[in-house]
């Protein structure tokens, strides 16, 4: 099975507002550049959509390492929490409805096509990729403002 990176940003101005997302995938010495925004949107959704659109992106089953600097996407993956909320009805543990259901319901199937192992960065730390990311995102941003 082909190992494949993955680097995800999103970002918002203003949340809810316009907002943007990008992505880079690397192969055997190869990348593509995935971007893409919305006119009214959140910052989770734009987290969200960067994974979802890259691992779209992806033509056959793979490994991959996915490195993003969002907590709400890394932590509700490894941690569990989307799993529940589905489980509950999309609801999270207060009983209040989980958010950006829509999205999940597209992740969760490539979640299980692919072998993913999620690295957690901060962001604006200087991480090449994530700043490289975070550009992209910026940029589709702008298009809506």
């Amino acid at each position: 099975m082909k190992t494949v990176e993955i680097f995800t940003d999103g970002a918002c101005s203003g949340n809810p507002g316009p907002g943007g997302w990008g992505a880079v995938l690397r192969y055997n010495g190869h990348e593509k550049e995935l971007s893409g925004g919305e006119a009214h949107t959140t910052n989770n959704r734009m987290e969200l959509s960067a994974v979802l659109f890259a691992l779209s992106a992806l033509k056959e089953e793979c490994n991959v390492v996915l490195t993003s600097d969002s907590r709400y996407v890394v932590d509700s993956i490894e941690k569990g929490w989307v799993y529940g909320w589905k489980k509950k009805g999309w609801k999270k543990a207060d009983g209040k409805p989980a958010l950006n259901v829509d999205l999940w319901e597209q992740l969760l199937p490539l979640l299980s096509k692919h072998k993913v192992t999620f690295n957690w960065i901060k962001g604006h730390a200087g991480h090449p990729e994530n700043e490289r990311c975070d550009r992209m995102a910026v940029a589709e941003s702008a298009k809506y403002k």
